[in-house]
């Protein structure tokens, strides 16, 4: 027998959650599993949008309390300055701890080598897996997204990786019911990536919700650039551009951020989150997929370093 209310629309029940809330929860709880379960724990942070909204949901799963997880960055010496500019501000303004592995100092060691295209992007792995050892960090929280690559797109939100930090989707875990398995043993650590259901769209629609800023360069502004197999790079000092490209000064955005010498541009004059919003909802193509060289160097190119301990 039907009832009057069986047949009123679910956005009619004052108890459902709006898409935008059911993913900031589900996103708060997978923090709060993890404080619960691990020891030491750490957040990724490089200043990018991913991470920064990683952050923003961190700090409102303990809030009053402070965030109780240290931040880690690879730099690789190859970033944008308006992004690590970002990312010390946001540091010093939530009083929270950093610790910033370099590149350069383990090419200044020689226990890496600077590739022949100048990327540094693939050379991060050796010492992401070096801080993790090094301080004994058992869960690390990335902020990658299923939607944004297919190999992320195998990840579960508890990924486990072995004494290498090496990645097998063969040992991947169920996860049914939101029910999360973090066991693991001495010398293995688990990867947790509390946006792995967000899309890029839903990011940048909970940025304007909450009002959370972001570095400048994920707005149209004009910039000198130059084309390398399709895409509007940065010059910097990592080795671009040839003598055979041409620097223009373009309106752009960048709608990811990494090294400079693989993250691309693209031609917008979105200027306001708005703006942006629109842009996403028209795009038939993922930001890696625009915009990440790195991610073109091979048809499993991703997949390759994360079974070498990558992001």
């Amino acid at each position: 027998m039907t009832t009057a209310t069986d047949s009123l629309p679910v956005t009619d029940n004052p108890f459902t959650l709006s898409h935008l809330d059911a993913l900031e929860a589900e996103s708060v709880h997978i923090f709060r599993e993890v404080a619960g379960e691990f020891e030491r724990p750490v957040i990724l942070f490089s200043g990018g949008k991913d991470s920064i909204v990683m952050l923003h949901l961190a700090l409102k799963a303990f809030w009053p309390a402070p965030v109780p997880f240290t931040l880690l960055h690879v730099d690789t010496g190859h970033n944008f300055p308006e992004v690590i500019e970002y990312r010390d501000r946001t540091v010093a303004q939530h009083n929270l701890r950093l610790h910033v592995a370099h590149v350069q100092d383990f090419i200044d060691d020689g226990r890496l080598r600077e590739r022949p295209d100048g990327t540094r992007n693939p050379l991060q792995t050796v010492p992401l897996l070096d801080a993790i050892e090094s301080n004994k960090f058992d869960a690390v929280f990335g902020g990658g997204r299923r939607d944004e690559e297919k190999a992320r797109a195998k990840e579960r939100v508890f990924s486990l990786r072995d004494e290498f930090g090496a990645w097998d989707p063969r040992r991947q875990r169920p996860e049914l019911w939101s029910l999360y398995n973090g066991k693991h043993a001495v010398g293995e650590h688990v990867r947790v990536f509390p946006l792995s259901n967000w899309t890029e769209l839903d990011v940048w629609q909970y940025i304007e919700r909450e009002g959370i800023e972001l570095p400048e360069i994920y707005y149209a502004h004009h910039r000198d650039v130059f084309k390398r197999d399709g895409m509007w790079l940065t010059a910097g000092e990592w080795g671009g551009p040839k003598e055979t490209e041409t620097v223009e000064n373009r309106l752009i955005r960048y709608r990811t951020v990494g090294d400079m010498s693989c993250t691309g541009a693209v031609d917008s004059d979105a200027a306001t989150i708005a703006d942006v919003i629109t842009e996403i909802a028209a795009s038939r193509l993922t930001e890696r997929g625009a915009t990440r060289a790195d991610d073109k160097m091979s048809e499993a190119a991703m997949e390759d370093r994360k079974r070498e301990g990558y992001f």
